[in-house]
């Protein structure tokens, strides 16, 4: 029997074209995109097909679109075997975060992808990066259960845990990059799937879907002469109930007395503050220097080696879950599903 695939196209490059009159690329009709791939007919795979209407630039990806994806997977869980969004790739990593929260135990794999090239281009990236995505969505086990059942980023060859997963580069067709966890499949002549590094969900167990997320949470980064009044001013913003602070190195902060102060008034009201290296690979460690000593001391919670989209769409769901800050507070401490 052949596996079934939903694939969901929100917008992004791989499906735009060129205005002949300005030059700027725009989106264009669902249509447009599967004509340009007669390969998708040689597959062993059933596709349906999914679009936003309109499709959106990726850059207005927002909480209430994600609820509106986790919808459509709940809508047709039981219908296919897997799913492929095409997304565009500045909000990708975050869409790949968010979902990954929004489906517990979750059974399918949901793929992300897209390209830098659109898809009716010579030299696109957009041709194999879908095709691909399509296989790793169709394939089983010998017994039924899916070969990889995450919520995952397929770009350029590589298969990434979804929230482990950053954009890299506007230019390279090697998009994205999970810095702190290895690949969980690379595509080449075959695709070796690296088994050990997948989740391995209870498959007895319901995919169970949250759509409620809140977006009461800020980023910041730290830098050299970063002023008191704009920091106190954030952190007592109404409403804010956390806050994604990037931190130097391992995690460690100017030691001015005024911001551990700061940060310590915020921490007593009740807001939660992550401490995220601005570094791309590695791990917060603040017990390993005083600088991020006193950041513990002040109440600051350790992300770990979390991604900042991993942080704050983790954020977001735990607050819509949990009205206590101080549960959420012990939750990012915690693994839900392979982000840390």
């Amino acid at each position: 029997m052949n596996s079934k695939v939903l694939l969901i196209y929100t917008g992004g490059t791989i499906g735009m074209r060129r205005n002949s009159l300005t030059g700027a690329l725009e989106p264009f009709d669902f249509e447009h995109l599967i004509s340009c791939v007669p390969e998708l007919e040689q597959l062993q795979t059933k596709i349906d097909f999914c679009q936003f209407n309109p499709p959106i630039d990726s850059s207005d990806m927002s909480p209430a679109l994600w609820t509106e994806l986790v919808h459509i997977i709940s809508r047709h869980y039981d219908e296919v075997d897997g799913f492929v969004i095409l997304h565009g790739t500045d909000t990708m990593a975050f869409t790949a975060s968010a979902l990954s929260f929004m489906l517990q135990n979750l059974t399918k794999p949901v793929i992300l992808t897209g390209s830098q090239l659109p898809i009716g281009q010579l030299r696109t990236d957009g041709k194999e990066n879908l095709i691909t995505s399509i296989e790793i969505a169709a394939a089983q086990h010998p017994d039924g259960t899916a070969v990889v059942p995450e919520v995952c980023v397929y770009f350029g060859g590589h298969l990434m845990r979804g929230n482990r997963t950053t954009k890299q580069s506007a230019e390279e067709f090697n998009a994205f990059e999970s810095f702190n966890y290895p690949h969980l499949a690379d595509a080449g002549v075959n695709i070796t799937y690296h088994r050990e590094r997948i989740l391995k969900p209870d498959f007895t167990q319901p995919m169970k879907p949250f759509f409620r997320l809140d977006n009461n949470v800020i980023i910041f980064s730290l830098f050299p002469g970063i002023r008191e009044d704009l920091i106190r001013h954030i952190i007592a913003t109404p409403n804010l109930r956390s806050i994604v602070m990037r931190t130097f190195g391992s995690g460690n902060a100017p030691q001015t007395p005024w911001l551990i102060n700061a940060l310590k008034q915020g921490t007593a009201q009740g807001k939660v503050i992550v401490n995220i290296s601005q570094c791309m690979q590695g791990a917060v460690e603040m017990s390993r220097y005083d600088a991020g000593y006193r950041l513990k001391e002040a109440g600051v919670v350790s992300g770990r080696n979390s991604t900042v989209e991993a942080a704050v769409t983790k954020l977001m769901y735990l607050q819509g879950r949990y009205d206590d800050n101080e549960t959420v507070r012990q939750m990012m401490g915690q693994s839900l599903c392979g982000e840390i």
